[in-house]
């Protein structure tokens, strides 16, 4: 779902899927970081790519994001 990668790989996480992982991943307790990597905004011609990603976080982190 993430076209604005450097290096793509069929089969990843859809947005569902990396929502859903998130919230399992930061209602454990046992997150103490978090990172973001190989978004390239270069690839994301919109900026479609970079919302979704942002909505998915603010989300997970149980924040609004800015419209």
């Amino acid at each position: 779902i993430m076209p604005a990668v450097d290096f793509r790989v069929p089969g990843g996480l859809s947005w569902d899927e990396l929502s859903a992982a998130l919230r399992i991943i930061l209602a454990s307790g046992k997150a103490v970081g978090l990172e973001v990597a190989i978004y390239n905004p270069r690839l994301d011609v919109d900026g479609s790519a970079g919302r979704g990603l942002a909505d998915v976080m603010a989300v997970a982190l149980g924040t609004a994001a800015p419209a």
